[in-house]
């Protein structure tokens, strides 16, 4: 599947800015470690990032199921789409 299909590109600059800020979160980690700075903010920061990536990863999850998912009907991948999603949901909830 290529860029012009990704049913989250109406979605693109939001994620870009928030893939921005998540990525000056992780240098923000990484010069806590060189500073030596206590365990639990360290520890707070890395549970920033996740949760900010998790929400990355929900956003472009709903634009697949509104987009791909959902334009699937009548084209006969119905089932092989919702497997997809359903294999992608269980990775996601590791």
């Amino acid at each position: 599947m290529d860029i012009q299909n990704c049913s989250y590109l109406c979605k693109k600059e939001n994620l870009k800015i928030r893939l921005s800020r998540i990525e000056g979160q992780i240098k923000g980690i990484e010069k806590m470690i060189e500073e030596g700075k206590y365990c639990i903010d360290v520890l707070n920061q890395i549970a920033a990032v996740r949760a900010a990536l998790k929400k990355v990863g929900i956003i472009i999850l709903k634009e697949h199921t509104k987009g791909c998912v959902l334009n699937s009907k009548g084209t006969g991948e119905e089932e092989e789409k919702i497997s997809e999603l359903m294999e992608l949901i269980e990775k996601f909830l590791r």
